[in-house]
Order: structure tokens, then sequence, then C-alpha cells
């Protein structure tokens, strides 16, 4: 296959898209990743590598199960991140290029594989597979490879049009054309945007839906057409996740499909974005084009078990079928919940629990909690914790082994558990108990809006954990079962 020096600007948006995501990530690891999966965290990354083997979670922190290690890799991360960003890594020739390339995936691999839950999202091995193929685009001083940007597109296809099939397959309200009815209100972490979304007319809900179903399911084919079908086919796949990203917080999933979506054009398509003249390339080395040949085997050989998901009936969605997240499957939504449940914790200076007894709630930087308080824009930066307890509140969770952990950093006033909130009730001394409440949310309609400045009007729905303190037999119990 033919080099493809027309797409000289579709590596240029390849990477510079990729360094961005790879950089949010890793600052996302830097300030999250110790309370929640360090030697003290909620779910501690060190007893999870005692138990599992290298070959089953890849990862150099096997070697470095520390969190002075955790931070050192980091800001590596970061610093390499922002070589690739400025574009200085690819400025000094093919092998640094490869290097750094290859670092961010390692680096970032070794997060994800013993991330467990905080970790489980498709879009970090979203990241995954494309910084690997980001691997192969070469340095800027040569002609890109027709190979590597198709397949690009084949991450691409595999993200959209599995997103349409788990849609079809699951929740019937895709096809009646009724789960814009509730998604807005139901998201993980709704934006301010997302309560004007709620409120538009049905019929607009409706098209929304099916212009869902244009961009998941047909436009994807068009992937692999010829010029200009492919690149109208990216440009719809793009309005579509602009959609999304202005209407919720999606972490950096939309972002990451817009930066694939790049794949679909060509020079004289982003020639209007970015009005520059490419530079005279050379051809790829030897070396290179074996590389990429054997990478293009490799993706075949690993996209059977993904294919295979794709048309069973049974398809599941972002599932990973080998341990370096090399070909994937990709989904979102398959299911929309009809209401929406928080989990709202809070903390209390008495020893007894009475009739008068004075809670004071904990808040969190993006989900829900105060109804008066604006729903903020935080994708495409992530926040881990925030979307756990979109999950844990839904009626049919069970709490995991991290929120008892959470209850107990509260109850000790543990800074760092105290830094992934947005603020701390209890800033002289910890509390006595915590408990754990139920709620119901809804949108505020807009008359109520405009009479009570509120976004939110949320009602009890019942207790989620009782009210325990550090010396309650039966939480003491429950810690020692998980360890500590």
């Amino acid at each position: 296959m033919e080099n493809m020096p027309e797409y000289w600007l579709t590596r240029l948006f390849l990477q510079r898209g990729l360094a961005i995501v790879y950089l949010i990530a890793f600052l996302v690891a830097v300030h999250q990743f110790r309370p929640l999966c360090g030697e003290k965290g909620l779910l501690p990354a060190p007893q999870f590598i005692r138990e599992t083997p290298f070959r089953d979670a890849p990862s150099i922190f096997h070697f470095f199960p520390r969190d002075r290690a955790f931070a050192l890799f980091g800001w590596i991360g970061v610093l390499l991140a922002l070589l690739a960003v400025t574009g200085l890594s690819e400025r000094f020739g093919i092998w640094t290029s490869v290097l750094v390339w290859t670092l961010l995936w390692v680096i970032y691999l070794s997060f994800v594989n013993i991330g467990q839950t905080f970790y489980g999202f498709g879009w970090e091995s979203m990241l995954l597979e494309s910084g690997f193929l980001a691997i192969f685009l070469g340095s800027a001083d040569t002609e890109p490879q027709a190979l590597v940007i198709w397949l690009f597109r084949w991450v691409l296809f595999r993200v959209m049009f599995g997103a349409g099939l788990i849609k079809l397959r699951g929740d019937p309200c895709w096809k009646d054309l009724t789960c814009l009815n509730y998604h807005f209100e139901t998201q993980p972490i709704p934006n301010a945007l997302g309560w004007y979304f709620h409120w538009l007319p049905r019929w607009l809900h409706k098209g929304g839906v099916l212009f869902n179903h244009f961009a998941e399911l047909v436009a994807p084919v068009f992937c692999f057409a010829p010029q200009p079908a492919c690149a109208i086919a990216g440009v719809v796949m793009m309005l579509f996740q602009g959609s999304i990203l202005v209407s919720g917080n999606f972490s950096w999933l939309t972002f990451m499909t817009i930066v694939l979506c790049f794949s679909t054009l060509d020079n004289v398509h982003l020639a209007w974005l970015l009005p520059i003249t490419a530079p005279g390339v050379g051809p790829p080395l030897q070396f290179q084009i074996y590389a990429t040949w054997g990478l293009a085997l490799l993706v075949a050989f690993l996209s059977v078990k993904p294919v295979r998901n794709l048309l069973s009936k049974g398809q599941i969605m972002n599932t990973s079928f080998d341990a370096y997240h090399l070909v994937n499957s990709y989904g979102a939504f398959g299911s929309i919940t009809r209401e929406r449940y928080e989990i709202v914790i809070e903390g209390t200076e008495d020893a007894l629990e009475t009739p008068s007894t004075v809670w004071k709630e904990y808040h969190f930087k993006g989900k829900p909690g105060d109804p008066g308080r604006m729903p903020p824009q935080i994708a495409p930066y992530h926040l881990r914790l925030d979307w756990q307890m979109w999950f844990a509140a839904m009626p049919s969770y069970y709490y995991d082994p991290w929120f008892i952990n959470l209850l107990d950093r509260l109850l000790e006033g543990d800074r760092a558990t105290l830094a992934l909130l947005k603020s701390n009730p209890f800033p002289d001394r910890p509390p006595r108990m915590v408990r754990a409440l139920h709620y119901r949310y809804h949108f505020t309609t807009p008359s109520e809006r405009r009479s009570t400045g509120m976004w939110w009007r949320r009602e009890i729905a019942g207790t989620y954990f009782p009210a325990v303190s550090l010396s309650d037999p039966t939480f003491r119990n429950l810690l020692m079962r998980l360890g500590h």
C-alpha cells in the first residue's frame, strides 16, 4: 500500500490530538491515582499487584508498587505528553518519535492495568489502542503510511458502529426514539447545557436519536470509502460527537473520538482549519514499512474476537480481549436509566445519632449534590471518583469495597481523599460519624428555576449506608475483610 503525502496534516492532527488526551490522562493520574489506587488508596494497587500475575495485568508497577513510583511515572507521562503536544517528539527523526510514543503507551498501560474499577472505562482502551498505533505514524520528515491511517479508521469504525449496535440491541427507547427524554438528566455527570437540552421539545429529542443512529450506524461504513465520501462521513461523526461534548461530561471520550475522525480527512479538508503547507518529506525507512505491515497483521489477528463480539446478539461493550488493549470492543449507553439517583454522604460531630443530630454534607467536584449549584463543565478532564459514585447510586447496585474505604478515609480525615472532593465540611477535625443517604434527583422545570434559581429538586429515597463511626464493630469487621 502506497504512502500518503496528502495526509501529512492528518497525521499532524492525530498526533497533536492524541498528545493532548495523553496530557489530560497523565494529569488525572498525577492528581488522583494515589488517593484512589495508591498504597493507602480506596482500592490499593499494591494489594492488587500481589494477587495478580504480570501476564494478566502487565505493568511497570509490578516492580515498583509504591506511591513514589506512581507520582514519578505520572509526571514523566506529563513531560512526554508535552513533548508530543509541542511537536518536539517529531522534530528529531523517527527514533525520537518512536521512543516518546512507546513510552507514553507503556506508562499509561501500566496505570490502566492496575487501576481496577477506577480505570475500567472504554476511553482508557481507546487511548491505549490509538496510542499504540501512533508509534507507527512516523516523524514530521517522512510521508505518512496509508496503512496506519486506515488502522485509525478501523478504530473509529468500531467505536462508532459498536455504539450504534449496542443501542439497537439494548434499551427499547432507542427504537421508539425516546431515549433523549431521559438521557440529559440521568447521564453520569451533567453540565449546565444538559439542563437546556433536557427541556428541548420532544420532537427535537426524537430527531436527536435519529441523528444518533445515522452517525453511529450509517456514517461509519463510509470510513473506508473513497474521498469525498470518507471525509463527509468524518464530518458527520464530528458534529455528532460535538453535540455530546457540549451537552454533558464524558471525560475525553468525545474529544478522543473527534481526534479519530481526523483520520477520514486529508490535507485539502484540514487546510481549512490549519492553512499551512506541508514541508518536503521523504519516504519512510524500510524498517518502518516492515514494522507497519507487521502491525497490520497483528491488528488483523487480534480483530477476530472484537468482530465476533460486534456481530453477536450478546454483544458486550468496552471490553479488551488482550492484556495490552491493542484491539478492543466499544459501545455506550446500551441502556438508559429513567430516574437519577445520587448518594449524599454526610458527617456529624456527634458521637451518637439522635433526632437532633446535625449532619453536614460532603460536596463533590462534578456530580450533583447541592440542588442550587450549577452543573459544572468538567470534560475532557475526568473525575474518577464522581463517575463511580454515579454507578454506585443505581438502585440495583450494592456498594463496592472502595465505598467502604471512602467512608473510612472521611472518618480519618485523610487529606489525599478529601482533595478529591469539592469541600470539606469538617476542616478542624474529622467527623465522629458518617452516613450515606439515597436521593432521587430531577432537573427543575423552567418555571421552577426562574422562581427558585435551583437547577435540581431532590427527594429522599432511603438510606444507602447507615451511620457508622471508626469504633463501630460492624464497620470494623467490614474493613477487616477488605484487609485494613
